[in-house]
């Protein structure tokens, strides 16, 4: 690429992006209206998936020593326990554990990420026109100081939040619904009958109560309000009421940090690219923060088009594989919209009877197991795929995350195999036993693969997160640079899996079998 990809936009899904570009020698441009971060941001959890894909730009180790660790999410109804999904025993990835930070200082780290990897923001600069009639689109800014600066890009892409002005430009309708639910926010000191490492969802007749820990004694704490109220800056006695009301008890708030109120809107952009333009993050999608999975979501749009962008560059992905950003996002983020929304909901519940069925439905799922082996993974981001038939549980299909380490190359205790992360990787799983010909069967492949993708043996186990995602037998599983798996074949067909490898090179989105 010979024109930088522009970034309008320097929060943490587009600063991501421009990391992962970076990183992989691609030309950036990051520009932001704004002169500096917000003190007010609402996204402060960064579940295990995001810290696996992290890994790609060398930040999940620093957000997970500077930030807070979280073991699991509880459920209470009326002061009284439902049932806790635990993160601490998810062991199909090498971060059971979510973190707790705030959205300010995940941009620090990811801003200065971004300038050893010879980046930087441009900030006071605003987008006020998009020029698409070329071959490349050309970007309009306005500077602080009134000069304007046209700005031809390889590609553009818009991270920059709900109001996004590309998406304006663009012309991209942004269809879906306010609806009637109201939340008031702050992050406040705590003292007491709280725990600091799980977030708690507690609800009552009266209204829900969120709580996620940031640091040892602060809280982010979330209380639905009644609609209309938006705008307003609650003061501490008011969440200090509610949380006495809601909450476990014996819990005293001290300094809030900064409150304010929103309404839930749930919106989706028609489509994710125009032409050599895309939307990322609140720009393509906003949702219910029920679950805090919206940065999140958003943080997967930016591997999810980075990689594919870089891979063009490289000449390791044709062009029109870029398509398969707007199919694979825009059913991810409806997924998680559809869940994040049902939660709202089951929050919102009056009528006794309801409240009954919701309870006990919670109740028995954690009795049963079906938390933790359910939920516990959703809530993780664990459950992503881009396979368009649902399925619950078993081994991995085409589309599906695969259990495995992106980026450095160490394999944790001998259970990971650690994948390429800008390049797709031929994974030879030998399954439960090595069998003694195994040498020449990846000898075989490697001279089928050639260069055109890396060639790496999976830690050899009689159990454990490779084994139960591949199987027991010898197979060859071709996976993305993001850790999606491609296609799974016989390892007796080292012809076969080249031949993947070259087709997932034109349309890397999965072919799963009906």
């Amino acid at each position: 690429m010979n024109e930088p990809v522009v970034v309008v936009g320097a929060g943490p899904v587009g600063l991501v992006l421009a990391c992962e570009l970076l990183q992989q020698d691609v030309p950036v441009r990051i520009l932001d209206s704004s002169r500096g971060h917000s003190a007010h941001s609402r996204a402060t959890v960064i579940w295990p998936r995001l810290l696996e894909l992290l890994q790609r730009i060398g930040v999940s180790d620093v957000l997970a020593e500077e930030g807070q660790h979280i073991q699991g999410v509880t459920y209470s109804s009326n002061q009284m326990p439902l049932g806790t999904a635990w993160l601490n025993r998810l062991d199909s990835t090498p971060y059971p554990f979510a973190v707790g930070i705030p959205q300010t200082r995940t941009e620090d780290i990811l801003e200065r990420r971004l300038h050893e990897l010879g980046g930087k923001v441009e900030r006071g600069c605003t987008l006020t026109e998009i020029d698409t009639s070329g071959r490349l689109p050309v970007g309009r800014f306005v500077g602080s100081d009134g000069s304007t600066e046209d700005i031809t890009a390889s590609y553009l892409v818009g991270a920059d939040g709900a109001h996004s002005t590309v998406r304006k430009l663009l012309d991209i309708p942004f269809d879906g619904d306010q609806l009637s639910v109201c939340f008031a926010i702050t992050d406040a000191e705590v003292s007491g009958n709280i725990a600091s490492d799980l977030v708690s969802y507690c609800y009552t007749p009266q209204g829900s109560l969120a709580l996620g820990p940031l640091e040892a004694h602060v809280q982010r704490i979330a209380v639905s309000v009644p609609p209309g109220t938006q705008g307003e800056s609650p003061e501490r006695e008011f969440f200090q009421r509610i949380v006495a009301e809601r909450g476990p008890g014996g819990i005293e708030l001290g300094e809030l940090r900064f409150s304010t109120t929103f309404h839930v809107n749930i919106r989706t952009a028609a489509h994710f690219q125009s032409g050599r333009c895309f939307l990322v993050g609140d720009a393509a999608h906003i949702m219910s923060p029920a679950g805090a999975q919206g940065m999140n979501t958003g943080l997967q749009d930016a591997v999810n088009l980075g990689w594919k962008l870089a891979a063009v560059a490289r000449g390791q992905l044709a062009e029109s594989g870029l398509r398969s950003y707007d199919v694979e996002r825009h059913a991810a983020a409806h997924a998680v919209t559809r869940s994040t929304s049902l939660q709202t909901r089951w929050g919102f519940l009056r009528h006794p009877a309801q409240i009954a069925l919701r309870d006990g439905i919670v109740r028995g799922a954690d009795r049963v197991g079906v938390l933790q082996r359910r939920l516990a993974p959703k809530i993780g981001q664990l459950d992503a795929t881009y396979n368009p038939v649902p399925v619950s549980r078993g081994e991995v299909r085409p589309g599906d995350r695969v259990p495995v380490v992106l980026g450095e190359r160490h394999q944790l205790g001998g259970r990971w195999a650690g994948v390429s992360r800008d390049r797709w990787t031929v994974l030879m799983h030998a399954g439960r036993r090595r069998p003694d010909t195994w040498h020449r069967t990846k000898a075989a492949v490697c001279a089928a693969v050639g260069d055109l993708a890396e060639v790496l043996d999976a830690p050899s186990q009689s159990h454990g997160p490779l084994v139960d995602a591949l199987g027991t037998r010898p197979v060859v599983a071709v996976v993305r640079p993001d850790g999606h798996l491609y296609r799974k074949l016989g390892a007796d067909a080292p012809e076969a899996v080249a031949e993947a490898v070259r087709q997932a090179r034109v349309d890397p989105s999965p072919t799963p079998k009906p």
